[in-house]
């Protein structure tokens, strides 16, 4: 893997912290570092369990939010729109009044990852709910419902660049 690679997950850090990234991964420590950490990947394999779940954040951090209508892992979201997790709405006309339903789709590669980086996406799209820029009030709301938000993005950052040069760490059948 090439530096580049890296700076796209790790571009909004530090040159020193993206120099001790590449220095983790070069010495083939990445994954038993990660490994250490985080034993085992989360058995939220089907969309059910995955929408379960995710109402289950909903409903203890933001009860009083749009609801959400479904909660799916696809498998096109990191190829086409660079992402981890898009929060979507569509809308519709029935009778006299526009409804709107809110969709959180999760990239299919987190389906065999640690539960802490499933939980992390899950938040930051559902932050979405009500907030919906990037900003200072947006990340408050993330804190509030993960108080790790901030390490277990940069730690499912180093997994994704560990990922790109050795593959999974915690990979198992889906089927």
């Amino acid at each position: 893997m090439s530096q580049p690679k890296i700076v796209n997950y790790l571009s909004g850090y530090s040159p020193q912290v993206q120099q001790q990234v590449l220095a983790l991964l070069e010495s083939n420590q990445s994954g038993i570092w990660l490994q250490k950490k985080y034993p085992q990947a989360h058995e939220l394999v089907s969309e059910k369990a995955l929408y379960d779940y995710a109402q289950g954040i909903k409903n203890q951090y933001m009860r009083s939010s749009s609801p959400i209508s479904k909660v799916v892992y696809d498998d096109k979201i990191h190829i086409i729109n660079n992402a981890l997790g898009l929060h979507t709405y569509v809308s519709r006309v029935q009778g006299a009044k526009l409804k709107k339903k809110n969709e959180i789709r999760i990239s299919s590669l987190f389906r065999k990852v640690p539960e802490a980086f499933l939980r992390m996406i899950l938040v930051h799209e559902l932050a979405h709910l009500r907030e919906k820029e990037h900003d200072k009030a947006f990340y408050k709301l993330c804190c509030y419902m993960e108080p790790e938000y901030h390490q277990l993005e940069f730690e499912l950052r180093l997994y994704l660049c560990h990922r790109e040069r050795f593959g999974d760490l915690w990979g198992r059948s889906t089927d």
